[in-house]
C-alpha cells in the first residue's frame, strides 16, 4: 500500500479542577461590562485555567464576506485580543488555553488564499504573534475538541451548519454529539436533557456572548451575554452556565 497522508485527530485534554469558559469575545468589537462581569466572577470562584472558547478575534476585515474599510486594522486586532489576554492572565494567575473558532480561522484561510508561499513561515502564525505580544497560552487548533472530564467542549462550527439553529441551540449539540457537549458560536445561553430508557441522563449546554450584541450585519437577534465555569473531578464534571444582563451576572 502507499504511504498515506491520514492525521490524526485527538482531543485537547484540559487537567481537573475549576475552568473558566469565555466564548465569542470578537475582540475588537467585546463588550467591556460583561467581559468584566465574567472574569470577575471567575476570579471569586478561584478558576485554575481559562479556555477562550473561540472567536477571541473578529478579523472583520479577512472575512471572504462584504468588509466595512471603516473597521479597525488587523494590526489593531491582534494589539485588543492580545491586551484581552493578558488582563485575563493578570486578574486570575492562571492557565489560558485558545481554541480557534470560525473567526479565528479567518486569518490562516486569508494565508492560505492569499499569501500561500508565506503561510508556513513561523513568525506569521497567529500563536507567535501573540506571544510576541507577551500572552502565554496554549492553541488548540483543527477543530479539535477540548476534553474536560466528560465533558466535550466545542466552539460550535466543529458540527456541519443547520443542525443547531433550532430554538434550544443546546439541542442542536445533543443531536450531532450524542453526549454531553458545551460549545459557543451561536450567542445564547440554553440547556438541553435527555435520559435514555436506562435512566442515564445526558446534558449539552451552549454558552452566551461576551461581544456587542447588536452588530451592524445582524442588529435584530436573540443574542445575550454569557459565560460558564466547569468544575473536573475526574471524569465527573459540574457546569454552571450563566447569563450576563446588562453587566450583572444572573
Amino acid at each position: 500500500m502507499p504511504k498515506s497522508e491520514e492525521t490524526s485527530y485527538s482531543p485537547y485534554k484540559l487537567k481537573g479542577g475549576k475552568i473558566g469558559i469565555l466564548s465569542d469575545i470578537h475582540a475588537p468589537y467585546h463588550n467591556e461590562a460583561a467581559l468584566t462581569t465574567a472574569i470577575t466572577w471567575m476570579k471569586s470562584e478561584k478558576v485554575d485555567t481559562v479556555l477562550l472558547n473561540g472567536d477571541l478575534f473578529d478579523f472583520h476585515g479577512l472575512s471572504r464576506y462584504m468588509k466595512d474599510p471603516r473597521k479597525k486594522s488587523f494590526s489593531h486586532e491582534i494589539d485588543c485580543g492580545a491586551a484581552i489576554i493578558k488582563a485575563i492572565q493578570q486578574a486570575l494567575g492562571c492557565k489560558v488555553v485558545y481554541k480557534l473558532g470560525n473567526h479565528d480561522e479567518r486569518y490562516q484561510h486569508f494565508l492560505w488564499m492569499k499569501a500561500g508561499e508565506i503561510a508556513d513561515v513561523e513568525d506569521f502564525q497567529l500563536k507567535n504573534l501573540l506571544i510576541k505580544r507577551g500572552c502565554e497560552i496554549d492553541i488548540v487548533e483543527d477543530k479539535r475538541i477540548v476534553q474536560a472530564g466528560g465533558l466535550n467542549i466545542v466552539h460550535g462550527h466543529e458540527f456541519p451548519s443547520g443542525i443547531a439553529s433550532p430554538v434550544n441551540i443546546a439541542r442542536g449539540f445533543y443531536l450531532r454529539g450524542k453526549t454531553s457537549v458545551l460549545g459557543g458560536h451561536h450567542h445564547r445561553t440554553s440547556e438541553h436533557t435527555e435520559q435514555d430508557m436506562n435512566g442515564n441522563i445526558t446534558t449539552t449546554w451552549s454558552v452566551g456572548c461576551l461581544s456587542e450584541l447588536h452588530p451592524a450585519y445582524m442588529p435584530i437577534n436573540s443574542w445575550n451575554h454569557g459565560a460558564a465555569i466547569v468544575e473536573v473531578s475526574g471524569s465527573d464534571f459540574h457546569v454552571q452556565n450563566k447569563r450576563i444582563y446588562k453587566g450583572k451576572l444572573l
